[in-house]
Formats: structure tokens, C-alpha cells, sequence
């Protein structure tokens, strides 16, 4: 039965290979698109996942610096430091500022300030591929790959000179930006520190800036054998602020960035496999209709309806698999090239294959209900 199927396949190759890796086109596109919300919710998590941290004090009644504004006194980390259970704490800020680059235009790039000197670093070692973390409190980069900095090279940033120290890979923020690691002091100064004009303006108006010593959150780790949530729900009740476990925090930041994207790519997913299974009903429809003669021959010799489906069937079977296999090529073949990052994971194709399966089989009802309807005397004319 399957020989019919292929002999039929046979007579017309180049056309349905053609027509198969136009499909496969299609599907590469919804891998893709699958792909790039993995990335997104990779990206998401990639910095939370370098912190490695247990606690989030915030801001109270916000949801943390990921999802909203926050500002708290740096010296809460000492006051956090005491309590029961906690082993290290640092303060941390979190800012988008523009990096200049050669050409003259600026690149936005998300800037994560912490103390080199605490024992929580933001910065992961088995991400740089150059250089060296940072060693001093004022004027030293690490940048992101993709920040188009050499090591060594000189940036202004505000009113001060950095030096590129060291340059990492395999990091962004949860929107795709080049991360840019610098000493909390700088990062404090760069946030909440006003121009000099400003300064001068402000003491007229008897206005003192007192935010140097703010930061967007304090983190800390617990001890073994301490309970991470009762240890918030103490700091919440006594300290007056927002605490978030790593797994909340993790929750909150894919939630508030990725939930609604995760719609809008689900949509375009499913109207992109809808109309391949459109285009694969066509296809096979236009297929069937060209060979309507030859299969009134086979009814009209005594074939049964039942086998001459099953090569209807099996055809859309085998063009659904072949353009899913040239799908899955072309995904892998493009998926570098895109700006954000896509993931490609084997799962999620298994699932497309069952689709693009489902699809076909639903597909072949155009030419099965042509098959059925044929009349075996057209073979002679009638």
C-alpha cells in the first residue's frame, strides 16, 4: 500500500520536494518563533541565576527592581546581616544607562553595581572569557561581549573614565541587553547623583540630595537548616519591607516580561501552523485532482476506495514529515543569526512533529473526500 503511495511520489519528486521545503519553510518559522520565547525566558532568568541568591529585600509594596522602582538604605544590609539565620548580605543596583560606542551612537546596556569586596558577586567567573573581575572600588568595567568593547579600552560614563577590565559572555538582562558590571560606588553615583548645575540649583532652593547611599535591592543567602520564608515573612513584619524568595523573584520577572509576549507568540504560532495545514490541503488537493483519471482507472479495475486513501493519506503523511525535517534544517541553520537569543530544544520539536502528524492526517480529507466521490467511468470517458 505504501508503494502506491511512493510510486505516485515517484513521478513528481522535484515538485514535491519543492513543495515540501516550502512548507518546511513555514514550520522552521514556527520553530523559531517557539525558539525565541524559550530565549526570552532563558534571558529572563540568566542574572537571577548568576546571583544565586536566596532573599530579595525590596522597596516595600513593590515587586523589586526587575519589575518596578525600588529604592532602599544600603547600611539595611547590616540590619538584615543580624538577624537569625542569614549568612551574607550585600547591596546591589540595577540601571539602564547608554555606552558609548566608536562609531559615535550610544548602545543601551543594563548596568548591575555591586561591592566587589562582599561575598555575594553578581558575576560569574565561568562567564568571562577575558580579563579579570573587578579588583578596585571606582573605574572599572566588565562588559558583555556584545557591548563592542575591548579590554583595556577607556569609556566615559557621566562625569568619570572607566576602564574595560574584563569582558564576559553568555549574559544579558531579561531584555536582551549587554550587561555592564560595575563597583556599586560608581553605580550609586551614575543612579542617584545630579549634575553639578543641578546640585547648585537645588542647594538654592534649600533641597539636599541625600540618595548617594541608596540602592535598588539588598540580597542575602541563609544558613543550612534555616527556613527561606520564615526568614522573610520576619523581615517583612519588622523591617517594613518587601521580601521575595529567589523562586518569587524568578516567578515575578517572568511574569511581568514574558506572559504577555508568550501570548502574542502563541497566537502567531498557531495561525502559522493553521495555515500550513491549509497550504499541505491544497497541495494534496491540487494532487489529487491532477491524477482524478488514474484513480477512476483503479476503481474502475476493482481496487477498493479503501487502499486508494490510504496512498491519499499516506502522501500527505510523508510530504508533512519531509517538510518537518526541512523545517527543523532551516531553523538550525538561521537560529544564530537572530539578535535576541533562540532556543532550540529537542522537546519542543517532538511536539511540532506531532503536530505537523495531526495536521496532515487532517489535511488528506480534502483528497480522501475527492478519492470517494470519483466516479470509475471517467476512466473511459463517461
Amino acid at each position: 500500500m505504501i508503494n502506491l503511495a511512493t510510486k505516485d511520489i515517484s513521478h513528481s519528486f522535484s515538485k514535491f520536494v519543492v513543495t515540501a521545503m516550502g512548507v518546511g519553510m513555514l514550520l522552521g518559522v514556527v520553530l523559531l518563533m517557539i525558539g525565541v520565547y524559550r530565549g526570552m525566558v532563558y534571558e529572563a532568568e540568566v542574572l537571577l541565576n548568576d546571583i544565586n541568591i536566596d532573599l530579595w529585600i525590596v522597596q516595600d509594596n513593590t515587586l523589586g527592581p526587575f519589575a518596578e522602582s525600588s529604592r532602599v538604605h544600603e547600611d539595611l544590609k547590616n540590619t538584615i546581616m543580624a538577624i537569625d539565620g542569614v549568612e551574607k548580605t550585600s547591596a546591589i543596583t540595577f540601571q539602564n544607562i547608554q555606552l558609548p560606542q566608536k562609531n559615535g551612537e550610544k548602545l543601551r546596556v543594563f548596568a548591575v553595581g555591586y561591592n566587589p569586596f562582599d561575598n555575594i558577586s553578581p558575576l560569574n567567573q565561568d562567564r568571562l572569557i577575558e580579563g579579570r573581575r573587578i579588583l578596585k572600588s571606582n573605574y572599572e568595567l566588565v562588559v558583555g561581549v556584545k557591548a563592542n568593547l575591548k579590554l583595556n579600552e577607556i569609556v566615559t560614563l557621566g562625569k568619570n573614565s572607566f576602564r574595560v577590565v574584563g569582558i564576559t559572555k553568555g549574559v544579558v538582562s531579561s531584555s536582551g541587553d549587554p550587561i555592564v558590571y560595575m563597583s556599586l560606588k560608581d553605580a550609586q553615583e551614575l543612579q542617584f547623583l545630579y549634575s553639578n548645575p543641578r546640585i547648585r540649583n537645588d542647594r538654592k532652593r534649600g533641597i539636599l540630595n541625600n540618595d548617594s547611599h541608596m540602592v535598588n535591592a539588598i540580597i542575602a543567602t541563609t544558613k543550612k537548616g534555616y527556613d527561606k520564608n520564615l526568614i522573610a515573612q520576619e523581615i517583612k513584619r519588622y523591617k517594613y519591607k518587601s521580601v521575595y524568595t529567589d523562586e518569587q523573584q524568578s516567578e515575578i520577572l517572568v511574569t511581568n516580561l514574558v506572559k504577555r509576549a508568550s501570548k502574542q507568540i502563541g497566537l502567531f504560532t498557531a495561525i502559522l501552523v493553521v495555515v500550513a495545514t491549509i497550504i499541505i490541503a491544497l497541495i494534496i488537493y491540487t494532487m489529487t485532482l491532477e491524477k482524478m483519471k488514474e484513480i477512476a482507472i483503479m476503481k474502475l479495475i476493482g481496487l477498493p476506495n479503501i487502499m486508494i486513501v490510504k496512498m491519499i493519506v499516506q502522501e500527505t503523511l510523508i510530504l508533512g514529515i519531509f517538510a518537518f525535517i526541512f523545517g527543523n534544517i532551516f531553523a538550525h541553520l538561521v537560529y544564530e543569526n537572530f539578535p535576541k537569543k533562540v532556543v532550540l530544544i529537542t522537546s519542543d520539536a517532538w511536539v511540532l512533529f506531532g503536530v505537523v502528524v495531526l495536521a496532515s492526517v487532517l489535511s488528506s480529507f480534502a483528497g480522501v473526500k475527492k478519492v470517494v466521490s470519483a466516479d470509475p467511468r471517467e476512466a473511459i470517458g463517461g
